[in-house]
């Protein structure tokens, strides 16, 4: 549900309160001085509800739902009425008498019997808070939910789609490389790293969560197999320092990022080197790619694409992650930033 059609049930909804509790004003007999007198005191006693309301609501809720403590549940449950106690009395007992000259309470009211009678009247409106606050939320996740069972589904329909093709490959890369041993070392190798691309692919990326090492892995077989195309003059620097192991993250979380500098970053340049970049901080993992634009090349051929990268990022990693991309000065540059578990 939008920002906008929730604002607009919120204001429905108050209206529509507001309406029904000023009926009673004038549906039974008063006197028109005592109906303007009970006008004033229903206006600063719902200016009271939905300021308790909103500051629950709005406020105190998500601030315990982020963080997650109960201190804050505990102090954030007792100022809401302290709230709704302290702004009453300013509107009835100070600024009614000042401008209207009238009080909600009989003077001499005892301290006691005026608390316990604001939060008989208080309490309901935090409750309601907190009860569509816990509705609003619920909705919220499953919606998520939905999001994301539907997101896996298309995966799995996708991954089971490719088997077929994927399987046939990967057993003819085995059979090539068992003709290709006693001619070329070199054909060898290549085809030796490529199977074990198509294994990653095909047997790992399917769990939800794989060692890092494995993905470093497929990122060196990946580079390696690239290089081919340009023997010796091919520049790539990957630094990585891993300060803990094991470290667990999606599969084929990385390569985009560094398919998309190779595809479209100049590689026979030593002085502007590829620059890949990959280190395990504490519970964060950085990874960082950097590469001068190619103006020249005419790839238009597209990966797995960032922008799918972007929206399992969000489906995997929410609010744990990161995402920043800039280009400057002919250089294209991705920040990777995840806290892990």
């Amino acid at each position: 549900m939008g920002k906008s059609k929730v604002f607009t049930l919120h204001c429905i909804g108050w209206l529509l309160y507001i309406i029904y509790d000023l009926l009673g004003v004038f549906l039974f007999p008063k006197t028109v001085e005592l109906q303007e007198r009970a006008l004033i005191i229903h206006f600063g006693f719902i200016i009271c509800q939905v300021t308790t309301f909103y500051y629950t609501y709005l406020l105190i809720l998500p601030l315990i739902a982020q963080n997650g403590k109960k201190y804050l549940l505990t102090a954030g449950l007792l100022s809401a009425p302290c709230i709704f106690i302290v702004l009453r009395f300013l509107i009835e007992e100070i600024l009614d008498p000042y401008f209207f000259n009238i009080h909600n309470y009989f003077k001499g009211t005892a301290t006691s019997y005026y608390i316990l009678d604001n939060l008989y009247r208080g309490i309901p409106t935090i409750s309601f808070s907190i009860a569509l606050w816990s509705l609003q939320r619920i909705y919220r996740q499953e919606h998520e939910n939905r999001l994301l069972r539907d997101e896996n589904k298309k995966a799995e329909l996708a991954f089971l789609k490719s088997q077929i093709n994927p399987h046939f490959l990967y057993n003819t890369l085995n059979y090539i490389y068992s003709l290709a041993y006693p001619v070329s070392a070199g054909i060898t190798g290549a085809v030796l790293k490529l199977s074990h691309l198509m294994r990653y692919m095909l047997d790992d990326s399917s769990n939800a969560r794989v060692p890092l090492q494995k993905e470093v892995d497929y990122l060196n077989n990946y580079i390696a197999i690239y290089k081919l195309r340009f023997e010796t003059i091919f520049f790539v620097d990957f630094d990585i320092h891993l300060s803990r192991e094991p470290v667990l993250i999606a599969p084929l979380l990385l390569i985009p990022f560094v398919e998309n500098a190779l595809k479209h970053g100049v590689v026979d340049d030593p002085d502007t080197p590829i620059v890949i970049s990959l280190h395990i901080q504490m519970d964060e993992l950085n990874f960082m790619v950097n590469n001068k634009i190619n103006t020249n090349r005419k790839d238009t051929s597209s990966g797995i694409g960032l922008a799918n990268v972007n929206r399992r990022l969000e489906l995997i990693y929410p609010k744990q992650y990161k995402l920043l991309i800039s280009e400057k000065d002919g250089f294209y540059s991705s920040k990777l930033l995840i806290k892990l578990n």
